[in-house]
């Protein structure tokens, strides 16, 4: 009866929290504000700052980092280890760059403040770090994952949580006098980590892929399996949890499925998320804000203006033009998670007053609210500030693009009638992009160096993955007239010009579609039937032209056979 009504204390309270947040991102819709500010501030309503409502925050802690880890395990699907290594130096550059500049800054600005050298210490390094989980969140939102700013934030964020972690991790050791011979420990236990998974990535996966893709379920449950596991693994063996689920997602950013997995797990991560800010908002210590909040204030400025243009500066030296420099520098207008855990270890280890804890507390609130709008508005940022930026480019800027997939064509479905299409477009030498929910013909047309995704057209999430804004002629090949429908909208209100074109095998379906504004619907048997009756008339009763056709036909079949066209349709199961 006891453990009945804890769980259920635990049932409610959640249930609480989520009406909550759901009030309360109706009132960041009325007034047009970001959701993820929403969240916070519903975390400071239910938390001891005002009602008070959590009790259980053990469970809400591990929510939170279970959602902090799928999170970053689906960003690292979209790093594919080619990209990670264009953009390592810069990475580096930018990573350690800014840290030292940032911290430097800090501690000076502590010291103007009145602060003594090891309180200034604390938070100089504290407001070096920018929060790896928000700015992706934002950058996410935004749908900007794949755009050169967002690479560069992904790799020098990374850089940052390595330093964290070792910071977090040193400060205690050398607090108690320990000796260095733990850390080059630590330090060959990533190593090892990183090439366990590098191996098991590069020769084990590419064996079972095609086992694991055969079922959407157990695709499912092997991403999180390997997602989640990964991340405890580097938290077991004292790394971050967010720097083991993001290796984990470039470890698979290679296979075929990867938008599949991204797409599937996409409802997951965001109800996670969300109890993530959640319970961020009900962590924060404010203290005492009149006392504070003049120190915070300044800074707060640091961060908020300072960071962009270190960032700026370093990107600008670097060769990259002022709007990607600008782009970048935004994503760093506010403290990390990890600044917080520092601060709180100096305390715990009697090196800061409690008092500082606030105030790196506000500085957060202050900051991460900031930061928000600058990484959602930065283009129309950009628009005004665009004149003054000119000092920080170089003459002969120049940056690498990476290299974002977009299809002229797109063909979904390459069995049966796809075939044709496929083998229609391959001699048409124009570019065009496979969609196919089943293993076996990615893996043949993956072979023959087509371009192919695997995934369920089915899925919007999916669909939201593939670049239509430059495709002219979308073909649907899946006799499903629901996904049909679903593609047609995708595409069209991606690219309003393109043609879609989709099969059906019914007359009241293609109906519907064309009342739907589908530009062109596919009745193969219709089509099949006038395709012979063309051929009778053709070639009448000359058996030597029948002999041709007959091999022509047999030739094609063969190759169908080849590449796995002899099977029905795998389920969607």
């Amino acid at each position: 009866m006891l453990h009945s009504s804890g769980t259920m204390s635990i049932f409610v309270e959640l249930s609480i929290l989520i009406a909550v947040a759901t009030l309360m991102a109706v009132a960041m819709r009325l007034l047009k504000q970001p959701l993820i500010i929403g969240h916070i501030l519903t975390g400071l309503i239910v938390g001891p700052f005002v009602f008070d409502l959590i009790n259980s925050t053990e469970t809400l802690r591990f929510m939170s980092e279970f959602g902090v880890a799928i999170l970053l395990f689906t960003v690292g699907l979209h790093l594919n280890p080619s990209i990670v290594r264009e953009f390592g130096r810069v990475s580096i550059l930018t990573g350690l760059g800014q840290v030292t500049i940032t911290g430097a800054a800090g501690y000076a600005t502590m010291l103007l403040l009145g602060y003594e050298h090891l309180t200034a210490f604390y938070v100089g390094i504290a407001l070096a770090f920018s929060s790896t989980i928000i700015i992706m969140k934002l950058i996410g939102d935004k749908g900007d994952l794949e755009v050169l700013y967002a690479r560069i934030a992904i790799g020098f964020l990374l850089i940052q949580d390595i330093i964290a972690v070792f910071l977090l991790l040193g400060i205690p050791l050398f607090a108690s006098g320990a000796s260095l011979e733990h850390l080059a420990r630590f330090l060959g236990a990533g190593i090892a980590l990183v090439a366990f998974i590098y191996a098991t990535s590069r020769f084990l996966l590419p064996r079972v892929n095609g086992f694991i893709e055969e079922s959407r379920e157990f695709l499912l449950l092997f991403a999180i399996m390997w997602g989640i596991g990964i991340a405890a693994l580097f938290k077991e063996f004292g790394f971050s949890l967010e720097s083991g689920a993001l290796i984990a997602g470039v470890s698979l950013a290679t296979i075929p499925s990867r938008h599949e997995i991204s797409s599937r797990l996409s409802p997951l991560r965001d109800f996670f998320i969300i109890i993530f800010f959640i319970f961020l908002g009900a962590q924060l210590q404010l203290g005492s804000i009149r006392e504070l909040i003049g120190d915070a204030s300044i800074l707060s400025v640091l961060i908020l203006v300072g960071n962009p243009l270190i960032l700026i500066g370093i990107l600008g030296y670097l060769g990259y033009r002022k709007k990607t420099s600008l782009q970048t520098g935004m994503t760093v207008a506010q403290i990390s998670e990890f600044s917080l855990i520092l601060i709180a270890l100096g305390v715990s280890l009697g090196h800061l007053e409690p008092r500082i804890l606030s105030l790196v507390t506000i500085v957060g609130i202050i900051t991460i609210f900031g930061s928000t709008y600058l990484v959602l508005y930065s283009d129309k940022i950009y628009k005004v500030l665009a004149p003054l930026l000119n000092i920080f480019e170089r003459v002969d800027a120049h940056e690498p693009r990476p290299r974002r997939h977009r299809p002229e064509i797109v063909l979904f479905g390459c069995n049966r009638i796809g075939y044709d299409f496929a083998e229609a477009l391959i001699k048409s030498k124009r570019s065009f992009l496979v969609v196919d929910y089943d293993p076996e013909t990615v893996k043949k047309l993956s072979e023959a160096e087509i371009d192919v995704e695997f995934g369920d057209a089915s899925n919007v999430d999916f669909l939201d993955t593939i670049d239509f804004s430059r495709a002219s002629l979308v073909i649907s090949t899946i006799p499903d007239a629901e996904t049909n429908l679903l593609i047609h909208r995708t595409v069209k209100s991606a690219h309003e010009d393109a043609i879609v074109m989709v099969v059906a095998h019914r007359i009241a379906e293609a109906l519907s579609h064309y009342e739907e504004g589908i530009d062109y619907v596919i009745l193969p048997h219709f089509l099949g039937a006038r395709h012979a009756a063309d051929i009778v008339l053709k070639y009448g009763d000359d058996k030597d032209k029948y002999g041709n056709l007959r091999e022509r036909h047999l030739e094609n079949l063969q190759l169908r056979i080849a590449i796995g066209h002899d099977h029905p349709h795998p389920s969607k199961n």
